[in-house]
């Protein structure tokens, strides 16, 4: 079965604080998830039409597992802090068996 990841790519961080609070609740509940953080910082080398800002790298044993793990309550709750604190493109996608 191959691994599932979570790719998240931020254009902007318009509110600091709030993504402070998402990162609070949103580690706990990726880990009571079964996730794993692979990447996670600033450093970032853009190409083509990416932005150079954070991005995070998550992996599951699944693309089940990524699912459920995006509409648990914990990350939910999460997500509500979040709330417009930043713009981001968020992903689940399967990876090659």
């Amino acid at each position: 079965m191959p691994k599932s990841y979570w790719v998240s790519a931020y254009r902007t961080i318009s509110d600091p604080e709030k993504l402070a609070a998402y990162n609070k609740l949103a580690g706990p509940a990726v880990e009571a998830g079964g996730g794993r953080i692979l990447a996670r910082g600033s450093r970032v080398v853009a190409h083509d039409a990416g932005i150079a800002e954070r991005t995070v790298l998550i992996e599951f044993d699944s693309f089940e597992q990524a699912v459920a793990a995006h509409e648990s309550a914990a990350y939910q709750e999460a997500l509500v802090a979040l709330s417009d604190g930043v713009e981001r493109d968020f992903r689940i996608v399967e990876g090659i068996d």
